[in-house]
């Protein structure tokens, strides 16, 4: 068995497709996958594209596979500095204000961040965050833990959505340290009782109550753009809408 066809088959049992189904969902003979999967058969750069986008393969994965069957890598990875990245940073700092007053940012794979808009820089430089550094390194900090009032709910929804994230790749060992250090984190005390799990931050007089949504580009083609996620946070409550709106008031110019 080939390199190639090792991969594809871990991928498409990692995936929950059986080789009928994944076959069916990739538009290619069962027996020609079957070929491919036992190394009888050496696939093209169409066909690694085929089932690339049948089961769902980061463009890192692709570039992987495509390497393993001899063939060139076909997504590039620029800097996020580049000028052929300006664009993407233009669009990404314009959603960023736009959310304005309330926090948000911009993170690569591993939470690091990339850009943040300014009420997200009062807010994540209560636990020393900046652009540049993991927001998963600071979350293992007791202070940072300290400040978040709900920590034990926190800290078993970041397992679960690291455990998703990592799966996505077929691992990743930034990702499955954090998650080693969390899961024997205490278990929260009661079950969730709303809709979602907000993350409560107490320090001194302020008290913020925040969930977020996250934004993906839609059609990447570089690995840059495939890691970058867009998280958007929104009061949770009135009071935090308040302080929020107070906050960003106070640091506008008169």
């Amino acid at each position: 068995m080939t390199q190639f066809a090792d991969a594809l088959k871990t991928w498409r049992k990692a995936r929950r497709y059986s080789q009928l189904e994944l076959a069916h969902e990739a538009e290619v003979s069962s027996r020609h996958l079957s070929f491919l999967e036992t190394g009888r058969a050496k696939p093209s750069r169409e066909m690694i594209q085929r089932l690339g986008d049948a089961l769902g393969l980061p463009l890192a994965v692709r570039n992987h596979l495509l390497a393993q069957a001899g063939f060139a890598a076909r997504y590039p990875q620029r800097e996020w500095s580049s000028a052929e990245m300006a664009p993407i940073r233009q669009a990404v700092d314009y959603t960023l204000r736009q959310h304005a007053p309330y926090p948000a940012i911009a993170v690569d794979r591993h939470w690091t961040i990339l850009q943040m808009n300014a009420p997200a820089e009062q807010l994540l430089s209560l636990i020393g965050a900046r652009v540049g550094l993991s927001l998963l390194d600071l979350m293992l900090n007791e202070p940072v833990q300290a400040m978040i009032e709900n920590w034990p709910e926190v800290a078993q929804h970041m397992v679960q959505r690291l455990r998703v994230e990592s799966a996505s790749r077929g691992g990743d060992p930034k990702l499955d340290d954090v998650i080693e250090a969390l899961a024997h984190m205490p278990a929260p005390e009661t079950d969730p009782v709303g809709p979602v799990i907000p993350t409560i931050y107490r320090a001194g007089d302020l008290h913020l109550s925040l969930f977020t949504t996250i934004a993906q580009f839609g059609t990447p083609e570089d690995l840059a753009l495939d890691d970058l996620k867009i998280e958007l946070f929104f009061p949770a409550d009135e009071a935090t809408r308040v302080t929020l709106e107070s906050l960003a008031g106070a640091a506008s110019p008169s």
